[in-house]
């Protein structure tokens, strides 16, 4: 599961130790892969103005991106505490829950996200993929079809719902969802292998 993109906000600073300069050169940092100096920066951000939900919300991808998977989920609760309506942190903190194993919460997660953003095609996705962890097959399906309907070009939610329909035993419908998948990024060898074992399941 991928995390959604960094929020950036074009921001004029203030001075040179302003919040909005801390977290523009936190977002520099982030870009660049330089996580312990964005996490700084963001750090900084905060105690300047202690309700900076972009600061707090781009320190969690940081520290995700480092491994720090309760720091990030801390930072996205807090986010969503100062901005009950934040769709995008409630996806990644589905994301990072997810990653932790913890299903129920990340299901919950993904589903308040798309409550808030009923077009939200990446919180369908990965709601389909931890119900199928779950073994909510028909429950995946459904929401990687909801994906695909929202984004017709959305391979991976296609290479997703292939893999549900094999593990239900739909063959045939698995091998024409990898195909679409591959029409769509032709260059994804996981989804090559994942229809030659489609059809390997069916004697061809």
């Amino acid at each position: 599961m991928r995390l959604a993109l960094l929020a950036v906000l074009s921001v004029a600073a203030a001075g040179p130790q302003s919040a909005d300069e801390c977290f523009q050169t936190g977002n520099k940092k982030l870009v660049k892969k330089d996580y312990d100096g964005a996490i700084a920066d963001y750090t900084k951000a905060i105690k300047l103005e202690p309700k900076h939900v972009s600061a707090y919300y781009n320190r969690g991808l940081a520290r995700n991106a480092k491994g720090d998977l309760d720091g990030a989920i801390a930072d996205f609760t807090r986010a969503i505490e100062l901005n009950p309506k934040y769709a995008t942190a409630y996806y990644n903190r589905g994301t990072v829950k997810a990653t932790k194993g913890d299903r129920n919460g990340a299901i919950a997660d993904f589903t308040r996200a798309i409550e808030l953003n009923s077009k939200y095609d990446a919180a369908y996705n990965n709601r389909g993929i931890t119900k199928k962890a779950k073994g909510d097959l028909d429950g995946a399906i459904a929401d990687f079809t909801r994906a695909i309907e929202l984004n017709p070009k959305y391979d991976a939610a296609y290479n997703n719902r292939g893999i549900t329909k094999k593990a239900k035993g739909d063959l045939d419908g698995a091998i024409a969802d990898y195909t679409k998948a591959i029409e769509l990024d032709p260059r994804n060898g996981r989804t090559y292998d994942n229809r030659a074992d489609a059809k390997k399941a069916k004697g061809d």
